[in-house]
């Protein structure tokens, strides 16, 4: 089994909700980490663990942000980060893969199960680190984690699509040390 370290700057996610029925916004979360075990060769034995900072979760709307951040909704004071542990990963329809895990939110875990479509396995031409690619999709009621307020005016149902890209991880530790050490040697220069 393959050890794989998530990209933070590439893997990021969307939520979906409808808004008194006129309109669908969406909020963006990026900085996740976490690490996955996969082999194409071996689906049953694959596993994830991510974490989620909700501080980096945005709306682009500076006071519905600072809402979902209030004790109203997230209360990142509280609960600053989600995450998600796989149970269970298996083949599904189409290609696709199911993966069934518990997802902590606002303090809560329940199960959740993702739709997963592996994009691509290679080397990433950019950094030449054997890489992995994913799209998941999965629904969650908000009221689940408590975090229901205005329903039904606002949906209980949240759409969730997260991208995710995973490097080998001794490779991809070993790639940030360079570039630390190669930044660290033009601050140098730069004195």
């Amino acid at each position: 089994m393959v050890k794989w370290t998530f990209e933070p700057g590439h893997t990021q996610g969307v939520i979906r909700w409808n808004h008194l029925g006129f309109a669908n916004p969406t909020a963006h979360f990026n900085l996740v980490e976490g690490m996955l075990d996969f082999d194409e060769t071996a689906i049953g034995k694959a596993s994830v663990a991510v974490t989620i900072p909700l501080s980096a979760m945005s709306t682009g709307v500076p006071d519905l942000d600072d809402d979902f951040r209030s004790a109203d909704f997230f209360d990142l004071t509280k609960f600053p980060a989600a995450t998600f542990k796989s149970t269970k990963v298996e083949k599904g329809e189409s290609g696709r893969l199911k993966v069934t895990g518990n997802l902590n939110l606002h303090g809560i875990t329940k199960p959740v199960v993702l739709d997963v479509t592996v994009n691509k396995v290679g080397t990433n031409p950019r950094n030449k680190l054997p890489t992995v690619g994913f799209e998941a999709t999965a629904m969650l009621n908000r009221s689940d984690f408590e975090l229901g307020r205005y329903v039904p005016q606002v949906s209980d149902q949240i759409d969730l699509h997260i991208t995710a890209e995973a490097a080998e991880a001794k490779g991809y530790a070993d790639y940030l040390k360079a570039q630390a050490a190669k930044e660290a040697a033009n601050d140098a220069k730069k004195k």
